[in-house]
């Protein structure tokens, strides 16, 4: 499992003081972003490889939103592989503050190479393997 700290700032509010909605969908991309960084997957470097470009998109997601994040909140991106398929992925996502769960997802990301589904590499699928075990 991979976790992001992050703080809550006025810009990612509404005019209720609360997380607007949508911005949920952005903490998730940055703890995504950041659990594949974490295992040396550089995505740019896989956008401008030889026989790319290649990219993870992002097929279909499921949230559920529990407790609102409010402006200075504290909270934690948790990010953790579930499945790992030829050329895709299910991770499992939440959002915490202070051990609350506040957000939850749950996200299919599809592996593409020159905009179709590509099979992982070897070394790419050993990597993400690795974060699903964890």
């Amino acid at each position: 499992m991979s976790t992001l700290p992050l703080r809550i700032y006025y810009e990612d509010t509404d005019f209720s003081g609360f997380v607007y909605h949508a911005r949920y969908l952005h903490f998730f991309e940055r703890g995504r972003t950041e659990a594949l960084r974490a295992l040396g997957i550089d995505q740019r470097a896989m956008f401008e490889a030889e026989g790319g470009p290649f990219a993870f998109v992002v097929r279909h997601m499921d949230i559920r939103f529990r407790a609102p994040a409010r402006m200075d909140d504290m909270v934690i991106v948790e990010t953790q592989i579930r499945e790992v398929g030829a050329a895709s992925l299910v991770m499992a996502q939440q959002l915490l503050r202070a051990g609350e769960v506040l957000c939850t997802a749950r996200v299919e990301i599809a592996h593409l190479a020159l905009g179709k589904p590509k099979r992982f590499q070897a070394d790419l699928r050993e990597k993400l393997d690795l974060l699903a075990k964890n």
